[in-house]
Order: structure tokens, then C-alpha cells, then sequence
């Protein structure tokens, strides 16, 4: 009986001491803020007001981008738009999201490419002013740029 008692107790005991390694783990990497706006001018295809949403996890990083402003021409299978979103680094450089990621789109649906995903080192302070959004549509390449700088401020990956 005491042998039982014993190995549930050291049970206990273990999950306890995992639990609360648990609770004191480092969290996730995480990029602040987590969402930022912006007013792109994508020339004769339009533009105005757009959402680029940020994640990561280590040295990986995606961004989406997302508006009802600019608007599909046409309607649009998932994963048909070959998307580039290049980010200007604080210290100089820039930085690339890509992929081929987007939900299916009607004619007249905003547009949503994403997640794109990049490579970021802690630190990397990244803004949309001055770099670009490049999409590939039916072999048409679609550039927005932001107007302004992106608010509330850069994404800072940690």
C-alpha cells in the first residue's frame, strides 16, 4: 500500500514541478503592436485605407494585409494572388514577406493576401512607408505604397 501511495504522490509531485515550469516559461516570441494601419495608393487600381496584421514565432514572422478599400477587379480563386510585402528597416535595409496566400474573392470583395511570411531578427523595428505591397494577378502586377507612416508605429519584433 505504501508503494502506491508513494508513486501517486510522486506523480503529484512531478506534474507540480512541470505545471510550474510551465507558468515560468519565457513566452513566445511576440511583435509589438500585433496590428498597424495604413492609406496605400495602388495607382490606377486604387487604394485607401488597409490593415497589416503581424505575427512571429522565433526568427519567423508573417504579415497579412486586409482592406475593404482596395477592392478585387475580378473574382479570385484561394491562393491565386503571388504577394510581396517589403518592409523598410529602422537601421536601413528592407525586409520581404512573401507567399501565395489569400482567401477565394468575388469581383468587388476587399482584398486579403496573407499570411506572407518573412524572416525578422529580435529587435527589427519594420514599417510599411517607403516599402511596398507587390501583387501578381492573372500575370498584372498590382504596387501599393503607404502615403504616411503606419500608426500606431513600426512593428518591433522581440
Amino acid at each position: 500500500m505504501r508503494r502506491k501511495r508513494f508513486g501517486v504522490s510522486a506523480a503529484l509531485v512531478t506534474g507540480a514541478v512541470a505545471a510550474a515550469g510551465l507558468a515560468l516559461a519565457p513566452g513566445a516570441a511576440a511583435v509589438v503592436p500585433q496590428s498597424a494601419t495604413i492609406t496605400a495608393d495602388c495607382g490606377l487600381y486604387g487604394g485607401g485605407n488597409a490593415t497589416l496584421t503581424a505575427t512571429q514565432n522565433g526568427t519567423s514572422a508573417t504579415i497579412t494585409v486586409s482592406s475593404d478599400a482596395i477592392t478585387a477587379p475580378l473574382a479570385l480563386a484561394k491562393d491565386s494572388i503571388q504577394s510581396t510585402v517589403t518592409m523598410v528597416k529602422a537601421g536601413g535595409g528592407t525586409t520581404a514577406f512573401t507567399g501565395k496566400k489569400n482567401p477565394a474573392m468575388a469581383a468587388g470583395d476587399g482584398v486579403t493576401v496573407g499570411p506572407l511570411a518573412g524572416t525578422v531578427a529580435a529587435g527589427d523595428s519594420l514599417e510599411a512607408y517607403g516599402g511596398s505591397l507587390k501583387m501578381v494577378i492573372f500575370g498584372i502586377t498590382v504596387t501599393c505604397t503607404a502615403k504616411a507612416p503606419q500608426s500606431p508605429g513600426p512593428f518591433v519584433f522581440e
